[in-house]
């Protein structure tokens, strides 16, 4: 997961930053950097990507594309 595809599933679920921020136990200021290309460790990238997909997102990527999946509003 990149941070484009951060962002994208952020939005999909309806998350702020900081709403992202407390799921994944980092902060704020840390989810805004790697979403507007930043640098941050990969221990930290895991813990966003792993509360993104505690809350629904699926990542993809795959010849030169990268995408974002995320459960149809109202289907759990």
């Amino acid at each position: 997961m990149n941070g484009t595809q951060s962002k994208m599933a952020r939005a999909a679920l309806g998350l702020s930053t900081h709403d992202l921020a407390k799921l994944a136990g980092v902060g704020r200021v840390t989810v805004v950097r790697f979403e507007d290309g930043g640098t941050i460790s990969a221990e930290t990238s895991a813990k966003i990507e792993a509360a993104l997909v505690e809350a629904g997102a699926q990542f993809s990527r795959r010849s030169g594309r990268i995408g974002v999946t995320v459960p149809e509003a109202g289907s759990a």
